[in-house]
């Protein structure tokens, strides 16, 4: 039997107390006497409320998901909201998603808050994360909490908080909420006998002003009236996007919406994928299949909270493929900008926003067409402060990062698949309009602003070795930077660490206006740019990797495809990663 670690026992000891409801005691004492290592597991550390709030796997113990880690993470955030606004009557949104356990969270998080005397509007059932960043700032509220682990396996759920402006939180107040959380040691200083007066129950009604949000932004209703009964299949993969991506797309006039009604029931065990992730093809399978059995053009899938979008569109042999993060987050600058432009609705001072590891294809197209841009971190967050900085001076047109998030317009601040998916749909029918498909519209772009494709690869290390064999190799690329990759000479590395930009032709350093983060990125002369940074929530490290080539006719839309996989393949080789 393996051997149990003194303090181990100690910490789940504290758990045997009456501060624990005897369904919790009983757990810990089983965990105990048979089961060692999941005794480990449990209580080896605290779960850290980070930057992004908490993640884990549900059960009993300090590293995991449960009513006490959550009402200690709670009542450190209502500490700080409480120190950031003495004497205000505190308001905060609450709402969760279809996992297990998400509704019960959410009501130990409003209990906690309102015994707090914070007022709580809690949904009354499971709703999209962009909803929740919406009424937020809708119900001028000074904080939110929506209970999610994203596309995470089943065994985990999540705590995400946001602040004032329907933003997650950034410094100082990540930190800030951080330091109040860690000071809650004991769930004695939690307050768990909610106020049911301070608890208010929303939903149609933010719905309906939601959606009303979302159908002002459309572009091209005249196009959608013409090619309404373009079929869509749609599926929620068991999520949140159930209440809301339908009836969106109804509000927008169309009327052949095909759900995967296996995959419309919510249900956090996700009985119909290995992973609720629209990122892996195998999330994608049933919908397709159903897209192809009905005769379906367009295929859209969310992830269980309804921020990230994947799509699949027919090619030119009226197969099925899938569209990736960067591409689609093009595909809906270049139709934003475009139609902006069409509508004369661009004044000088409209701007994109895409994360430092996105396509430098949305640079390319917002440049060509004389809108600004801003490159920021990765993550929604970042984007929602750029916003935040020119509110009241600039427009912001949409934002998106390669990782399936999308943002259209600027009154929810996260990324938003509700809107992103009535948007594709929109694009699907304003190319019907012009006797195009989205896949033709794709190789449009890249006929006039080059060919880009993008590839990731992610080194896992785990442990304590892990994490000092992923710091040597960040100190290396930044002692030793590559002069060359595949041949092609190294032009400019970026280092967000030091917040310094290095041109290597003219020796010229410039200041990087981005927060600190520890990120690499080396641009080459033909176009190539690789990006390298460790993830802040997981045991690895990622290097994402661009390449470019002209597209000179349609017709060689595959043999320049087949040229830039090999150049990734090449560009990967050489840098010794696989």
């Amino acid at each position: 039997m393996a051997i149990i670690e003194n303090y181990v026992l100690d910490n789940a000891k504290k758990w045997l107390s009456k501060s624990f409801d005897k369904e919790t005691r009983n757990k810990v004492q089983e965990l105990i006497d048979h089961n060692p290592q999941e005794l480990t597991e449990s209580f080896y550390r605290d779960l850290e409320f980070g930057t992004g709030g908490l993640r884990g796997i549900m059960g009993v113990g300090t590293n995991r998901m449960n009513k006490y880690t959550v009402g200690m993470a709670t009542q450190g955030l209502a500490n700080y909201l409480l120190k950031s606004f003495p004497g205000e009557q505190l308001k905060m949104v609450i709402g969760y998603d279809s996992r297990n356990n998400s509704r019960y969270f959410s009501e130990i998080a409003a209990d906690v808050l309102s015994a707090n005397g914070i007022k709580v509007y809690l949904f009354e059932d499971l709703r999209p994360t962009p909803e929740i960043s919406f009424a937020i700032r809708h119900l001028n509220c000074h904080s939110g909490i929506i209970i999610t682990a994203s596309h995470n396996p089943k065994e985990y759920n999540g705590y995400k908080a946001y602040w004032n402006d329907g933003a997650q939180l950034i410094p100082p107040h990540d930190k800030n909420v951080i330091a109040e959380a860690q000071k809650i040691t004991d769930v004695s200083q939690v307050k768990f006998e909610g106020q049911r007066d301070l608890i208010e129950i929303i939903g149609e009604e933010t719905d309906q002003l939601y959606l009303a949000e979302i159908v002002k932004q459309s572009l091209s209703p005249e196009a959608i009236k013409r090619h309404k009964d373009i079929k869509i299949v749609y599926t929620p993969l068991h999520g949140t996007g159930a209440m809301m991506v339908p009836r969106c797309l109804k509000e927008f006039g169309f009327s052949n919406i095909y759900p995967v009604e296996e995959q419309s029931i919510p249900d956090g065990n996700f009985p119909t994928v290995i992973s609720p992730n629209p990122e892996e093809s195998a999330a994608l399978e049933m919908a397709i299949e159903k897209a192809k059995n009905i005769g379906a053009t367009l295929v859209m899938a969310t992830d269980p909270d309804s921020d990230r979008v994947g799509i699949a569109v027919k090619d030119h042999k009226d197969q099925f493929v899938l569209v990736n993060g960067n591409q689609t987050a093009c595909l809906l600058t270049y139709y934003l900008i475009t139609k902006w432009k069409e509508n004369n609705k661009l004044t000088g001072k409209e701007y994109i926003v895409k994360t430092i590891v996105t396509s430098e294809l949305m640079k390319d197209i917002a440049v060509k067409n004389n809108v600004a841009y801003y490159d920021c971190l990765t993550g929604f967050k970042w984007i929602a402060d750029v916003i935040r900085k020119n509110e009241g001076i600039k427009t912001f047109i949409g934002g998106g990062e390669e990782s399936y998030g999308f943002m259209v317009g600027d009154f929810v601040r996260d990324k938003d698949a509700v809107s992103a998916c009535a948007f594709i749909a929109e694009i699907a029918a304003w190319a019907a309009e012009q006797k195009k498909t989205i896949y033709d519209i794709l190789i449009d772009i890249y006929l006039e602003y080059g060919f880009y494709k993008e590839s990731l690869i992610s080194i896992v290390r785990k442990g304590k070795t892990g994490a000092e064999e992923i710091q040597e190799m960040m100190v290396n690329f930044r002692s030793n930077p590559p002069k060359s990759i595949n041949d092609s000479k190294v032009i400019m590395i970026k280092d967000y660490d030091l917040q310094k930009g290095f041109d290597l032709n003219t020796g010229k350093e410039t200041t990087i206006d981005i927060p600190k983060s520890n990120v690499l990125q080396f641009f080459t002369e033909d176009g190539s740019k690789i990006s390298v940074r460790p993830s802040g929530t997981e045991p690895k490290i990622k290097f994402y990797f661009s390449v470019k080539e002209a597209l000179n006719a349609k017709e060689d839309f595959i043999a320049t495809e087949q040229k830039l996989d090999q150049k990734l393949k090449d560009i990967i080789t050489d840098l010794k990663l696989q």
